[in-house]
């Protein structure tokens, strides 16, 4: 497929209005599938457009006079599917439905009463408003599981196979995320599977940095380090969420401002965390990787570590974060000495390369360098 004349011409128009007039190859593959109504199972790397491989043939294929929910799409966070939602409403008037937890149930059913097209929420909302027969499945005739290899962790797989099981017979199963593994493949081993070449993108994309530290040294390594390199706008990763706020007062204690989400955050907070960082209002972001999974934020200059995740999937997934788009970015793993061995075989295994980096003189600087000092 090597435009988008098999979508309408309503879809055709608001993508030029994005100045979107190619598909990217994960949305030249997949597409077609989807509006051929096959299940389709698909792996593409972070930043390669899988939201809109999914959406635009959906989106193609809805009804209008029909009014009730016809697509229903779950992912693991309240951000990712806000963000779902405000992709869909980019490229189409249809109405939509938000319906996560944490948000008071009277609400969300009476945005049900209003006949929207589209649901987008997380599993175990969905079950719930599903069983109270709130939110009517008869009309879906496609349900789409992002992030998918989230959803079938154990933390979430209950919820997910529940909503998968209530579906109409017959409904078109789409799923999707950045890496998969054999448990997710086998959860939807109906599907027709689809795993697009590697671009890249971790190595050509994005440059990866390693700042060693100390564990009691971080936060003042990261403190130095963004009045060195003072990032255009930066996504701090933390695996300890009882760290996030901790970071974020030691260096506004030192007059570095953050925004913080985290998953115990209430929605009013996070979304307004995410609406600042993304409009550029804050620069900085701290985060855990659970509420951070699939957000696809613009501009993210710099990635920073301050650890290093033990799964290699969230080493990926936080990574991506930046090099998006086209665009070039920086990953920065502040690490100890055991975190820097483990790197070290990271950095082999998934053949990137690493430059050690350290902060001297208010500059950040290749390791070994000479200062004017020691010449």
């Amino acid at each position: 497929m090597k435009d988008f004349s098999l979508l309408n011409k309503q879809i055709q128009e608001k993508l030029k209005l994005q100045n979107i007039l190619k598909p990217t190859p994960v949305q030249s593959e997949v597409i077609p599938q989807i509006l051929e109504g096959d299940n389709v199972l698909f792996q593409s790397e972070t930043g390669t457009g899988k939201t809109f491989a999914y959406l635009l043939p959906l989106l193609n294929k809805v009804d209008e006079k029909k009014p009730g929910v016809q697509i229903l799409i779950t992912a693991p966070t309240f951000e990712l599917c806000s963000q779902i939602n405000a992709a869909c409403k980019s490229v189409c008037d249809y109405k939509t439905v938000l319906l996560i937890g944490g948000v008071p149930l009277k609400r969300q059913i009476e945005n049900l009463k209003a006949s929207p097209f589209i649901a987008i929420g997380t599993p175990a909302r969905l079950v719930e408003l599903i069983r109270l027969k709130k939110l009517k499945t008869e009309k879906i005739f496609s349900a789409v599981f992002d992030e998918t290899d989230r959803l079938v962790k154990k933390e979430l797989y209950a919820s997910t196979s529940e909503l998968r099981n209530v579906l109409p017979r017959g409904t078109q199963i789409i799923s999707c995320s950045a890496t998969l593994d054999k448990k997710t493949k086998i959860f939807f081993a109906d599907s027709k599977s689809i795993i697009m070449p590697e671009e890249n993108i971790l190595k050509k994309k994005i440059t990866h940095w390693a700042i060693f530290a100390e564990r009691r040294d971080k936060i003042e390594t990261l403190r130095k380090f963004l009045c060195a390199e003072n990032p255009q706008k930066a996504l701090i990763f933390t695996s300890r969420t009882d760290q996030i706020d901790n970071i974020r007062s030691k260096l506004a204690f030192k007059g570095i401002k953050c925004a913080v989400l985290f998953s115990k955050a209430d929605k009013v907070e996070r979304k307004k965390a995410i609406d600042g960082f993304r409009s550029g209002k804050e620069k900085f972001l701290i985060t855990s990787d659970l509420s951070s999974r699939g957000l696809d934020i613009l501009n993210i200059t710099h990635v920073i570590q301050m650890d290093l995740p033990e799964d290699e999937d969230f080493f990926i997934h936080r990574s991506g974060r930046t090099g998006r788009a086209g665009k070039e970015g920086i990953n920065v793993v502040i690490g100890d000495e055991m975190e820097m061995r483990r790197y070290a075989a990271l950095e082999k295994k998934l053949g990137l390369t690493v430059y050690p980096k350290e902060i001297y003189g208010g500059k950040v600087l290749d390791c070994g360098f000479e200062s004017e000092d020691e010449i």
